[in-house]
């Protein structure tokens, strides 16, 4: 009895555990079927990226029809490796907008944006009905034709020569631009969004530094950060703490996450000159791009040595970029500068595109996409991030807020941030659309490399750094490019507040590299309004000028507009100097041989004063016709209690004087300007009771244009 009870058990079991693996089974075969080649997000994802959705490949292609070509993949070193297939599609909204697959592996598949399509290997795109053609039936069988038609209603022989996987011919309108998101599958790789893409590890977000919060030294740290000043003209204890690969905040406008780019993308080559460099804010940069650019976009980093002399540049510099793979150093054996040392850089990329970065700057997620995206619409367009700021003091990361500001130059030729003015803002049709930017700060920008190289790359007359930003501005605009500040891209930078280097003069001048250089700028772009930036650099006025007849000959091949055609389009709403001034010049107190400076202030900045030196520049004033005293685009402005420079208001009742007797007069408050006290940085505004600290002298205007 025992016995046939635990066969009767063995037989229930037997049944219970036959009947759980077949439900088991039919379920896995369903989930194969309709998750066959799943791509996986939480496992495979790297750390530090931020996913999409978990998407299966079945649904993934279903979205729309898509189109094949194929081709050779290079890897990054340049070896052609196996055939690989390149698919097109179109992906809808509501799926996972703008993705990117990246996970690394030797074999990829790009998805690009255009519609779906694809056959199995082996089968053969040509023959009869190829392309949509019709077929022409053998006489041999036209017999059988009557039989087709009557057991299908349509011509099955001509049916039965016409390959299963025929391909047809695309006649939709070709004419319009289409937009939409890019994929690139890499096998079972991981799906992420390609404007999001970020594989800067994990961090304790405690550490120093982390999402660009600023960082505290403590006592003995802060005993060191003199020499790192000395050294970097930054805090380079500060940034010694901070990891290589910190993590940030992402501070792009939400509409900028989701906005759609014309695809396929060129290729980037970045370029990163420097000089005696700290370390870590280098390799901060380097890793910066590499953690926040997507790799099919990232031809190369190029990192050009301007001759440095520190140790840890050189051996260990070169093995510790050996395993970043797409680094490489060029060595430069004397000090070039910055302009020739671009141009090395930019002959050795091999990039679609030249991308120009300083080297102590942070790039931001998605910061090269809307770069890429706008010199992909027209290889004329120049474009620039928008730059953060990153305190020089304590790293800080700190995101310029809208609305932004643009470049602009003044008539010293130096260039200065001005707010975007309302005529550009209603240009625009959207927050996230570019900004179009008369001059752009030259330290971070992405050009066509073919463009470049078009339109005369950097003047090579120009020695080692200064004014090259403006020239090259000043040449995009005038010669049929423009340029345009995206604020969907942003890059940090740090601004410092000196050069921690010399800019050695050229032998036998007697003109210093920047003043050099912007004569060139003048002498060969500005036209007639070169007495302008003269008048102000009166020291320059007596000085050789360089031969410039090449680039000259650049302007005319190149059909170039003129100076006057730029301000009139480019940038309407900078003053041009009054050409009918009352007087101009520096303006000294006799008595003591001081004169009125603005100290190298721009906006809302006190008066100052400092020993006269004849070079013009900050000593440069013009009294209008109007009664306005200017300082560039700046107006001596007294309200009663303050005497400061502020930006001109036309209204001529704070900022109205009069230059009677050797005094400056204001008839508003009845006060004159007086030196103040022998040892005062700053002029100040007294009771006129002719006084000598009240004697001014405006210098000689006949010299003057």
């Amino acid at each position: 009895m025992a016995r046939l009870i635990s066969r009767r058990k063995l037989v229930y079991y037997t049944i219970v555990v036959t009947s759980v693996c077949w439900i088991l089974g039919t379920i896995s075969f369903f989930l194969i079927q309709s998750l066959e080649v799943s791509i996986d997000v939480k496992r495979r994802a790297p750390k530090g990226l931020v996913p999409a959705e978990s998407l299966t490949l079945n649904a993934f292609l279903e979205q729309d029809r898509f189109t094949k070509k194929s081709n050779k993949r290079v890897d990054e070193h340049d070896k052609p490796t196996e055939t690989t297939k390149h698919y097109q599609f179109h992906i809808k909204t509501s799926f996972a907008k703008g993705v990117i697959f990246s996970h690394k592996s030797p074999k990829k598949t790009v998805f690009i944006t255009a519609n779906y399509e694809r056959f199995p290997p082996g089968v053969k795109l040509k023959g009869p009905g190829a392309g949509g053609a019709a077929v022409s039936v053998p006489k041999s069988r036209r017999h059988e034709e009557d039989e087709g038609f009557d057991q299908h209603s349509f011509n099955l022989v001509a049916s039965d020569m016409i390959s299963l996987h025929r391909k047809l011919r695309d006649h939709r309108n070709s004419g319009g631009e289409l937009l939409t998101d890019s994929f690139t599958y890499y096998d079972e790789g991981t799906l992420y969004n390609i404007l999001m893409y970020d594989v800067t590890p994990n961090r304790n977000p405690q550490k120093p530094g982390e999402w660009g919060v600023a960082v505290s030294l403590n006592f003995l740290e802060k005993k060191r950060e003199e020499q790192g000043f000395k050294d970097h003209a930054f805090n380079r204890v500060a940034s010694d703490k901070i990891s290589v690969e910190r993590s940030l905040p992402d501070m792009r406008n939400s509409k900028c996450k989701s906005k759609k780019y014309a695809l396929p993308l060129p290729t980037s080559s970045v370029i990163i000159c420097f000089h005696n460099e700290a370390w870590s804010t280098l390799l901060r940069t380097v890793h910066s791009v590499i953690n926040r650019t997507p790799p099919q976009l990232l031809k190369e980093i190029i990192l050009v040595d301007d001759a440095s002399e520190r140790d840890e540049l050189k051996t260990k510099l070169e093995n510790y970029v050996a395993d970043l793979r797409v680094v490489r150093i060029i060595r430069l054996g004397k000090r070039q500068g910055l302009i020739r040392a671009r141009l090395k850089g930019a002959s050795a990329a091999q990039g679609d595109v030249l991308t120009f970065l300083d080297a102590h700057c942070e790039c931001s997620k998605g910061w090269l996409v809307p770069l890429l995206a706008k010199i992909a619409e027209n290889r004329s367009n120049v474009v620039m991030p928008v730059i953060d700021e990153i305190s020089d003091k304590n790293f800080y990361y700190h995101a310029v807020p809208e609305p932004f500001h643009r470049g602009i130059f003044r008539w010293r030729l130096e260039f200065g941030w001005k707010p975007v003015p309302q005529y550009e803002m209603e240009r625009r049709e959207d927050e996230t659309d570019g900004i179009r930017t008369p001059v752009m700060a030259g330290g971070l920008f992405s050009i066509d490399k073919s463009y470049f190289e078009e339109i005369g790359t950097y003047d090579t007359g120009m020695d080692i750094w200064g004014g090259e930003n403006l020239e090259i501005s000043f040449r995009i605009w005038m010669c049929g490019g423009a340029i345009e500040m995206l604020p969907c891209s942003r890059v940090g930078h740090v601004f410092r507040p000196r050069f921690p280097y010399s800019f050695p003069a050229r032998p036998g001048s007697d003109l210093d590299v920047v003043s050099r250089n912007l004569m060139r700028v003048a002498d060969v772009w500005m036209d007639d309004y070169a007495k302008h930036f003269y008048n102000i650099r009166f020291d320059l006025k007596k000085k050789k000028h360089d031969d410039v007849s090449d680039r000259l000959a650049l302007r005319k091949r190149l059909q170039c507009k003129s100076f006057k055609w730029y301000l009139e389009n480019v940038i309407p709403e900078l003053d041009v100097p009054d050409v009918n001034f009352a007087a101009a010049g520096q303006i000294r107190n006799p008595s003591t041989d001081q004169c009125l400076d603005t100290l190298g202030k721009k906006d809302d900045a006190p008066l100052g004063l400092y020993q006269c030196h004849g070079q013009g520049g900050n000593q440069y004033f013009v009294l209008t016709s109007k009664g306005e005293l200017k300082s560039e685009d700046n107006c001596l402005d007294y309200n009663g209690y303050d005497l400061y420079l502020r930006e001109c208001d036309g209204l001529l009742q704070n900022q109205k004087w009069e230059y009677k007797d050797n005094t400056l007069y204001h008839p508003r408050r009845d006060v004159c300007i007086d030196r103040g006290s022998k040892n005062s940085e700053h002029a100040k505004i007294r009771a006129c009771d002719g006084r000598l600290s009240q004697v001014w002298e405006f210098s000689k205007t006949d010299d003057m244009d």
